[in-house]
Formats: C-alpha cells, structure tokens, sequence
C-alpha cells in the first residue's frame, strides 16, 4: 500500500510540474488570443482592453496560474475564448476518443509483439529471427506521416474503409451491431497506423530480453526436463523477462499517445490532436493547456500502471515495500 501511495504522489508531482511548465511557456509565448483583434478595425481597442481584463489577463502571472488551477479543480480546466465555453467539455469527449484509439493499437501492438519477438529471440540468428529483423527495420525508416499518408491513398484508391472521421452519416439510426462495425471500419486505418509505428520498437525489446533469458540456468534444466516448448517460452522465459517489458508497456503508452497527435490530424480523427492544433493556431491558451495536461495524465497514468503491474507480477518489489 505504501508503495501504491509513493507511485500516486510522484504522478501528482509530475502532473503539478507539467501544469507549471506548460502555462509558463504558454503565457510568455509572444501574442494571445485577443492580439488578433486588435487588427480588426471594427472592434474598438477600448473593447480589447475590457475583455483582457475580464479573463484576467492582464493580472500577474502566479494569479492567473491560480486562477486557472482552481478552475482545474472544480473541473473546469479554464475558459475557451475561441469557444466561448468552459474547456472540460470540449476535451473528455475528444479525450474519450483519442483513448479509444490508443488503447486499442496498445493492445493490438502488444498481442502482435510478444509472439513475434518470442519467436524471434527463439531463432535467434536463423532465417525467421532475420526475416522479423529486417521487416522491423523496415518498418523504423519509414515515417509516421508517410505511414499515414499512404494508408489514406489506399482508402481512397480502393474504397474499402472511410478515408476519415469516427462514424459515418446515419450512425445513430444503425443496429448495434453495425454501429460496431462502422466505427471499426473508421478505427482501422488510424489503428493500423499506430501499431505499424511502435511495432518494431515493441518486437526488438521482446527478442532482447527473452533472448538474454533463454540461456539462464532455469530454462536449461526446465529443457532438459522435457517441458514443451511452447509452455517454457510463454510460461517460464516470458515471464522471466517481462520486468523490463512491463516497464516498456508505459513508454509505449506515451510514445503511442504522442504518435495518435499526428495520426488524427493526418486521418481526421475526432480526437485531442485537431483540438490542440486548432488551438494553438488559435492561441487559446486554456484550450492549449487544457490538452497538455490530459495528454500528460495519460502518459503519467500508462507510467502508474505498469508500476503497479511490477508491484503485483515482482515478489521484490513487494518486499522492498513491506520492509520501507
């Protein structure tokens, strides 16, 4: 519990540090919102000074930070100029969605990985060791956004799947079932994109940690003992090695919530990238700030879980915990 407690705290510290930094680099940014208007002969300069004082902009800069940290707490996360509404509601729905995606490749990245690099480290050196080594290669050379630009032209050259969007026009008066299948069709090409970007990252750290296993002493005798084969690499060598995995389990997290950003901008997906780039080009500060601090609560969250996956999975962990 102690442990749990400390894992908590250090992503209540990272979270309050990213909050810090990030209104502080946004707010001494040059221009604002309201520096647009003033090049509208229309709206009077008078008219520009009232509204500045209205959202406090023209207070010092600790009170506008707690002013905006208050408006966190009550859940709030401050105020959309560009929007005229309050910033939760417009980020959890887009929230939601940039989770759906991620989750989903993290999954679907992983259940690919495991069997890959597994069979890899196990033929370490032969033909499919080899073949799996150069198609991540690959794969590594090719960047994101040549990745998903090609899998728009596929969509749009072979019609198979919506070039854009979350669902398609009707989607409420669907079935379940093909309401199901609608927003798979839209998640395909999106998905695909991100697992092809971390999969290689995935599969070779796979292979190198079940290969530096595969020699131990323990996996030896348990060959020697006649045990399959299957069962002494997923039971025995898999689960030897899944320490560092599970650590690398959060980092791809963050490197796959990172790579959505771009992929929903490139593929139109409803999610906090175009939300962010619109404010930003914007300069809707809280709208700004309000998408990084989600973003770095997904990534401190991916970071916590896979503490408390070593917690459970490394009886030593629990120990150290016990003994503090």
């Amino acid at each position: 519990m102690r442990y749990v407690l400390r894992r908590t705290a250090h992503v209540l510290f990272l979270l309050i540090g990213v909050s810090i930094l990030a209104f502080l680099f946004s707010t001494l940014a040059p221009g604002n919102y309201f520096d647009e208007m003033r090049l509208n002969p229309q709206i009077a300069p008078e008219t520009v000074v009232a509204l500045r004082s209205q959202y406090g902009l023209d207070r010092p800069l600790p009170w506008r930070y707690a002013s905006w940290l208050n408006s966190v707490v009550r859940g709030q996360m401050g105020f959309s100029f560009a929007y005229n509404s309050a910033v939760a509601p417009l980020l959890l729905p887009r929230a939601g969605n940039t989770l759906l995606l991620t989750i989903t490749a993290t999954l679907l990245a992983w259940g690919i990985a495991l069997p890959l690099g597994v069979c890899s480290a196990e033929q370490l050196g032969r033909v499919p060791d080899r073949l799996i080594s150069w198609a991540t290669a690959a794969l590594l050379v090719i960047p994101d956004l040549a990745l998903a630009l090609g899998l728009l032209v596929l969509a749009v050259k072979t019609g198979w799947f919506p070039a854009g969007g979350l669902a398609s026009v009707g989607f409420e008066s669907l079935s379940l079932i093909h309401k199901i299948r609608d927003l798979a069709l839209h998640m395909t090409l999106p998905v695909v994109a991100l697992v092809l970007s971390v999969l290689p990252l995935l599969v070779r750290h796979v292979r190198a940690a079940v290969a530096d296993v595969l020699d131990a002493p323990f996996i030896l005798a348990a060959r020697g003992h006649g045990i399959p084969r299957r069962t002494l690499l997923y039971r025995y060598a898999l689960r030897a090695a899944a320490n560092p995995l599970i650590s690398l389990f959060g980092f791809s997290l963050g490197v796959l919530l990172s790579g959505s950003l771009l992929i929903e901008v490139v593929m139109s997906w409803p999610g906090l990238g175009p939300l962010l780039l619109e404010a930003i080009l914007a300069r809707d500060l809280y709208l700004v700030l309000g998408g990084v601090l989600l973003s770095g609560l997904f990534l401190a969250g991916g970071n916590f879980l896979a503490d408390i996956l070593l917690y459970w999975v490394d009886p030593r962990i629990r120990t150290e915990g016990h003994a503090q």
